[in-house]
């Protein structure tokens, strides 16, 4: 069993900062690749941003700048620095995390429930 908990989500005025927290805990043998998703209202689910074991990163276009994912591996931890947040990052933030749950496994895809970011104008 697996289980990714995020943390950090809430309400923030337009130009504010939010860090969302996740850590995965349960049979983990190691962690690839980590990161975040969002869905807002009516829209699909998209990429904010990725980080591999190693440390490389990406982002979307619309968080680059202003977005910093960070992971801490001994805590199995990930993290999104969310700085001059903008109406338009509203929506629930999701953590995953592709991950083996024993040597010789493939890596599966695990997802948190989701932290509800709302930024005001």
């Amino acid at each position: 069993q697996v289980q990714l908990v995020e943390s950090g989500g809430g309400l923030v005025q337009a130009g504010g900062s939010l860090r969302l927290s996740c850590a995965a805990s349960g049979t983990i043998f190691r962690i690839n690749a980590m990161g975040w998703y969002r869905q807002a209202p009516g829209k699909q689910r998209e990429l904010v941003a990725a980080i591999t074991s190693g440390g490389s990163t990406n982002y979307a276009d619309s968080v680059k700048g202003r977005f910093t994912t960070s992971r801490d591996n001994a805590k199995n931890t990930v993290y999104l620095q969310m700085n001059s947040l903008k109406p338009e990052d509203t929506a629930v933030y999701y953590c995953y995390a592709n991950l083996l749950t024993g040597w010789g496994t493939g890596g599966m895809d695990y997802w948190g429930k989701g932290t509800l970011v709302t930024v005001s104008s």
